[in-house]
């Protein structure tokens, strides 16, 4: 039974990776500051053994090293590790953007995805094909960039999209592919109500794209409803 951890499980399309990954047979490992998540719990419930709920704070190098440790109790080898947690600060314009907005932004969406893919390499190198799915964002796209919004989300997930490139570099030798996905605009939080696309929608497009990964796909920056090459 395949194993995967995903990072950001408490709420929005996190929780819907985790569910989708349960409905196909997988084992998941939930990473998330608020462990306590009323859907969480009760999908846990629901699939004795195969969820495991853990505190992790992506923005923390020893929340990531607690939660690793904790992880290599439950499993010895990762197939899938999917990068999730993400932050966007709203609100922000020019002549308002702060330091701390950007630093912020930077340690969860960037910083977070490199530390722990690093801490996780031991377990995914044990994995036949194992994959690392970094969500990101066409916002972090340099070429599709014309206006002024969400610069430290922008900025941040541009930054991302080098991660993976460098984390590809690395880990393809090995046999582990890296890429960058976009799950399009969703109905999160994050994303609000007006958005194209459902969780639930954007969720399941998001793991097929995933599942399909494979070495030709290391390093690429992907739309996951269609699979289509975005410029970086």
């Amino acid at each position: 039974m395949p194993f995967a951890i995903v990072s950001g499980a408490n709420r929005g399309l996190g929780l819907e990776l985790v569910q989708q990954l349960l409905s196909r047979g997988w084992r998941v490992i939930a990473g998330c500051r608020k462990t306590q998540a009323l859907r969480l719990t009760e999908l846990a419930g629901a699939h004795p053994g195969r969820l495991h709920v853990m505190p992790l704070d992506v923005a923390s190098e020893r929340s990531i090293a607690a939660f690793v440790g904790e992880a290599r109790i439950v499993t010895d080898q990762l197939d899938l590790l999917i990068n999730n947690a993400g932050l966007l600060v709203s609100g922000e314009h020019f002549g308002q953007v702060n330091a701390k907005s950007m630093a912020d932004s930077f340690a969860v969406n960037a910083c977070g995805p490199l530390l722990l893919t690093q801490a996780c390499a031991g377990l995914l190198q044990q994995a036949s094909g194992a994959r690392v799915a970094n969500i990101s964002s066409i916002m972090g796209s340099l070429a599709s960039t014309d206006t002024f919004r969400t610069p430290s989300y922008a900025m941040s997930k541009a930054a991302l999209n080098m991660v993976t490139r460098l984390l590809a570099a690395e880990l393809s030798p090995q046999g582990i592919t890296v890429a960058s996905l976009h799950p399009g605009w969703v109905q999160t939080d994050m994303g609000g109500e007006n958005a194209t696309f459902g969780v639930e929608q954007a969720a399941i497009a998001l793991i097929e794209r995933i599942l399909a990964l494979d070495a030709s796909d290391a390093g690429r920056f992907i739309a996951s409803e269609d699979g289509r090459e975005l410029a970086w």
